[in-house]
């Protein structure tokens, strides 16, 4: 009952926002209802009655009677559907892309200036709080572009403070692990050999998902360490990327075998290294404590050794 009413109380508060953000549009003839009628058609989010009605939870009724207003107005056409006689195929005439486009460029300028009052860091929490609800409660189906590249400022503690949350939380890790991450990430950080050692980040639409680092163990042999990938993106091929950049690199900076660092209750990236063709060893790997024990491998012999198979 308690998170039920927690997001009753979310659905409160932002439909009072969405109206107050509505409220200072410039004046117009158009509903808020209308306006995201509107936008999905301009979006190509729907292009039938049927489609805006599931989208947007509408009463076919109610929104049959906008559709004949638009059409009256000559905001919208219609055309049949060839693939289904019952259907009409509709779409924004020029009057009506026109009529939209003020309206779309105000809102975006609201939220502008309402993100503007919130610090960056403000901002990207935010945003990935937001995709994360919409993934959660929308299917739990990928969204957005990823990105792989190079850490920037704040990126390894962004690393060292969601690794030790996220392990908190699902395997019971505490200080002695954050400590590890910490005294790991912060050592790489400091002493990387550019040429032989390198890390990586992962985005979704610019919010940092994930990450891993690559070091150095002796002259032939690398290893993968704090390999991590948010919980609300697992599962649309994040882990296996960042696998594919790891053995890339080791194949070109000379390495003849590539360890990963796994603890033995992290089924999944078990999983995920097997399928890249690592399997557990007790050849020589990083020096470590706490949870992280357990070192998978695989050779590099060949650059046309296979790579990651994404699931």
């Amino acid at each position: 009952m308690r998170r039920a009413e927690a997001v009753l109380q979310f659905n409160r508060f932002y439909a009072k926002y969405l109206g107050t953000q509505y409220e200072r549009l410039p004046r117009s003839t158009f509903s808020l209802t209308e306006v995201r009628i509107l936008h999905e058609l301009v979006s190509g989010k729907a292009d039938t009655a049927a489609a805006l009605a599931r989208n947007l939870a509408l009463d076919t009724g109610y929104l049959s009677r906008i559709l004949a207003g638009f059409e009256q107005r000559k905001l919208i056409s219609r055309r049949p559907s060839e693939t289904d006689a019952r259907q009409s195929l509709l779409s924004l005439t020029d009057e009506g892309r026109a009529e939209y486009a003020p309206l779309d460029a105000a809102a975006v300028s609201g939220i502008a200036t309402a993100l503007a009052t919130l610090a960056p860091v403000e901002q990207e929490q935010l945003i990935c709080a937001l995709r994360m609800v919409q993934w959660l409660l929308g299917g739990r189906k990928a969204q957005g572009i990823v990105t792989v590249r190079a850490p920037r400022a704040g990126d390894f503690g962004w690393m060292i403070h969601r690794l030790t949350q996220v392990f908190a939380r699902e395997q019971g890790w505490g200080a002695q692990f954050e400590a590890i991450a910490a005294h790991a990430i912060g050592t790489f950080a400091l002493n990387q050999d550019p040429a032989r050692e390198a890390a990586w980040v992962v985005e979704q639409d610019g919010v940092v998902v994930g990450g891993a680092m690559l070091v150095a163990v002796d002259e032939s042999r690398a290893c993968v360490r704090m390999l991590f990938v948010e919980l609300h993106v697992r599962g649309l091929g994040i882990g296996s990327q960042l696998l594919d950049e790891c053995m890339r690199f080791a194949r070109r900076a000379g390495y003849n075998a590539l360890d990963i660092e796994l603890a033995p209750e992290l089924h999944d990236a078990q999983r995920l290294a097997q399928r890249a063709g690592f399997s557990p060893t007790t050849g020589p790997q990083v020096p470590s404590a706490g949870p992280l024990t357990e070192c998978w491998t695989r050779a590099l012999h060949t650059a046309t050794s296979p790579l990651v198979t994404h699931p």
